[in-house]
Order: structure tokens, then sequence, then C-alpha cells
């Protein structure tokens, strides 16, 4: 887990950037009390003018500056341009023009998203060097709305497993046990969120990309129907696999930027046509009488005692809000085939002629996935996609007598960041890097939207995860009972000890 030094001098240069930015004061500029404050709020008081934009950045690079040396959550930091963006931003309010709706919120993307003018090398020493001309469309969006880029966060090589290190910029820590890992893939961005370093962070999820992270951090992650945030530019315009997000440190801070990057786009298939403005709506709602099912063991999957003990204590939380909860799933058998299978063919697809020109810059995890997948036959693929069909069907039939169904985020609480994906859980031994995530790729298959929330802590002080699973299409009702179960346990409001 080497990693380019350059790069860590780059994100350590935020109190250079603070004294970039005018009329900004020591004092103002080192306010971690800011850099806790909720996004929703934090964008209030830069409307009504009581925080300018250059202060809520002055804030964060200091923050950033104090913590992020010791957990390499922003491993791109990019304060010049930041801070003439922040400027900007303050002079366009002065002249009263029309704000967004994230005016003057800093935002960090996940170095998956290429940013135009700011180096993006998806956790690859074959892009380390890569500038970008065009933004990909969350950043457009985000940046549409008024937030200000003030960095990158760190991910695995091209995304690929849920452990994020890199050649490039090295290993990204939990900062709730810095000996241990953060998840991923959008690792960089769930640690940003849970040390105050930015107050809403962009990501993405394939097998659980957003919702291991989030679990990991005590953050809120979000993985939304595919399609509710379109990918104009997929190579597989038709997958249903991976899509774009955002994460958060409240429920309501996520939907709140979720609101600006969801939303149709006629370049893209899949694209949802609902408006992304329906997510800035209240999320207050009555559960009476909801039926919830609550997980089993989805048909032999292994889960760390510590983690199965947390989540199945908060049946009597889904209670309390009124749900009728009952202990059912369905069988989740077909996942096994379609998941590994289509995974395997995307990533030779992808990937195969750059492992063919540069073995060397891969690893084996990844090396290995790319050569399964050029093996696959036709037949193969047939055989994934079938599977994939019925899966969708088994679970859309399964959710029409209950509303929602609730497991954990992740098989295990936070593992040691020196393991490069755990091999055996409760004497379940793994012979695949993605084996231990099946909890969150079960439901990537079936496609429906999903929430992971904080749920509770270890006896060690590990955060574990509880995820929410919602009807086809439903994203703003999974957001719904997110925010009715962090209201009712409260344990995101926990800080880690590094901050």
């Amino acid at each position: 887990m080497s990693e380019d030094l350059s790069t860590r001098r780059d994100a350590l240069r935020g109190l250079a950037a603070a004294s970039l930015l005018p009329g900004v004061t020591a004092a103002e500029a080192a306010g971690t009390d800011v850099c806790f404050l909720s996004a929703v709020e934090m964008a209030r008081l830069i409307r009504t003018k009581k925080l300018s934009a250059r202060e809520a950045l002055a804030a964060h690079l200091k923050q950033i500056e104090r913590v992020n040396p010791k957990v390499n959550a922003i491993v791109n930091l990019a304060p010049e341009m930041a801070a003439e963006a922040a400027a900007q931003a303050d002079e366009k309010q002065a002249r009263g023009e029309k704000l967004g709706p994230l005016h003057g919120l800093p935002v960090a993307h996940k170095d998956l998203m290429e940013t135009r003018g700011l180096r993006t090398t998806f956790g690859s020493p074959l892009y380390k060097d890569y500038v970008p001309t065009e933004d990909d469309i969350v950043v457009e969006r985000m940046r549409r709305a008024g937030a200000i880029t003030l960095g990158k966060t760190n991910t695995p090589e091209f995304g690929a497993g849920s452990q994020t290190f890199n050649k490039v910029f090295g290993a990204t820590l939990n900062p709730y046990d810095v000996s241990k890992t953060c998840g991923g893939s959008s690792g960089g961005a769930a640690v940003a969120l849970a040390c105050g370093l930015v107050p809403v962070a962009s990501g993405s999820d394939a097998g659980g990309s957003l919702r291991n992270p989030a679990a990991f951090c005590n953050v809120v992650g979000f993985r939304p129907s595919v399609g509710r945030v379109p990918a104009p530019k997929a190579a597989f315009a038709w997958s249903t696999f991976a899509t774009s997000g955002c994460l958060g440190r409240t429920v309501a801070d996520l939907a709140f930027a979720f609101s600006t990057i969801a939303g149709p786009d006629p370049r893209a298939p899949l694209s949802i046509e609902e408006p992304g403005e329906r997510f800035a709506a209240p999320l207050g709602r009555n559960f009476k009488g909801v039926r919830v099912a609550f997980f089993k063991d989805l048909g032999g999957v292994p889960f760390d005692p510590r983690v199965r003990s947390v989540v199945e204590g908060h049946r009597k939380t889904f209670e309390a809000l009124g749900c009728v909860v009952e202990q059912a799933e369905p069988d989740f058998a077909p996942c096994e085939v379609a998941f590994r299978v289509l995974r395997a063919w995307n990533s030779a697809a992808s990937y195969a002629d750059r492992l063919h020109q540069h073995p060397e810059a891969f690893k084996d995890t990844l090396r290995g996935e790319i050569e399964e997948g050029l093996r696959l036959t036709g037949q193969d693929l047939a055989r994934a996609e079938t599977a994939h069909g019925v899966m969708w069907r088994r679970f859309q039939a399964f959710l029409e007598k209950y509303e929602y169904f609730v497991l954990p985020t992740t098989q295990l609480p936070p593992f040691d960041v020196n393991t490069p994906y755990p091999t055996e859980i409760e004497g379940v031994r793994f012979s695949n890097y993605i084996d231990w995530m099946k909890a969150c790729w079960y439901v990537s298959v079936t496609g429906n939207p999903a929430a992971s929330v904080p749920g509770g802590f270890t006896a060690e002080g590990l955060p574990v995860g509880v995820q929410i699973v919602g009807r086809h299409h439903q994203d703003f009702a999974v957001l719904q009972m997110a925010h009715a179960f962090e209201q009712a346990t409260g344990f995101g409001k926990k800080r880690p000890g590094v901050v």
C-alpha cells in the first residue's frame, strides 16, 4: 500500500489556502464547529449571509490540514481552485443573483469521478497524472447547484473492492480506529464526512460502495435506483449494477445533496423521469402499520455475531415506529450467478486491454477478476442474465407484502487496514475478494434502492450499519424510513476520536 508522496503534500496545503481568502480571520478559518454543522444548516447560514462561502471553505481547509494527515481521506486537494470559486460565489451573492441549493458548500468528489481541471486517478498508477477536460454528471450538477469543489476522495483501484487502498495514495484509515479499514469503494468520502472535512460528498455503488463505507464510518450512504442519477457516458448503458449517488452525516443532508444530482437525462436509456427536487421535500412520515421484513441469514451467509447482535436488536426500534415486523426473506440464490458473472464480464470488458499492456499496474484481485471475465462464454452470460431477471421478479413479488426489507449493511465490523479483504467469517472461508460483501451485492442485483444508516457500535467501539431496502423506484420512501430510524436512535451523532 505505497503512496505518491507528492499527493500527500498537496493534501496538507489547507493552511496556505486559507490565506488566499481575503477577509477570513484565523479564528474563522479554525472553526471546527462550522465543519460539523449539518449541510442543510450550513447552506441556510450562507444564504442568509451569516456565513460566507469563503469562511465555510477556510474552516474546512483548516480541518483538512489538522485531521486529514491522520486518515488520508482527501487525496487531491485544490485549495487555489476552491478559493477562487468561493470568492466568485460570495460576489455572485453580493450582486443579488439567483443562488443554487448548494451555494457556497464545500464538497469533495470520489476519485472515480472526472473533475474538469483537477487530477483524477481512479486509484490507478496508469492515471496518476490524468487531468480531465470535462466534469462527470454528478460533479457538473453539484457545481451548477452552487457547490465548491475542494478536492477528491480516495478510492480503491478502479473502485474494485470494499477496502480503500491503492498504489497512488496508499490506504484511507477508519476514523473510529485508525488500525482498521474504512471500507470502500467510497471510503475516502465516508471518512471525509465523519471527520468534518466536507458537509456532503459524492460516491458510487455497484456492489456496496456507498453503503459499506457508510456503515464502517458511522455516516449515511444511499444506493439509489439505477437511473435516478443517470449515467450518460456509461459504456454499458443498460447495466443495472453501478450507480452514482452521495453520502451525508444525516439522512436530511444526504437527501438535500441528492436532490441536486438526481433527475432525468435524455442521453441515458435507464434515466428515471422524476425530477430531483422531490428529494428536497420534508422526510417525516407516519409508519404505523407498515410491514417490514427482517432478515434471517440470507440463505446461509455468515455474519459476525457482533454485527448480528446490533442489527437484530433494532427489531424493537422498527416496532416502536409503529411497523409490523416479521422475520422473512426471499431466496437470494440467483444472485450468486448473476452478480459474479456479470461483474467479471464488466471488469474484463472495461480493463482487459489495459491489463494486457500494463500487467504490473493491476492488483491481484482485480487481475484475477478480469481474467475470469475473459474466460466467460455467451452461454455463461445468458445464464447470468436469466438469473438476474429471476431475482428481480422474485424480490419485487416479495415486497408486495412488505414495504421494506431490513438487514445488516456489512457481514462483519471494520477489519485490519493491512488486510486486503477478509478470508473468513464464523468459520466460513472465502476464495473471492467480494465474498464478504454479499449483504450488499445481493441487494445490488435486485436493483432496489437501499440506505445504510448508523445502527450502533460493537463493544470495541466499531460502527455497525443497518441497511434499509425499499420497493422498486421508491427511493424517497427509503430515505423517509432511514430518517425515522436515525431520529429514533441517534447513533450518527457520535464523532470519531481523531477529530
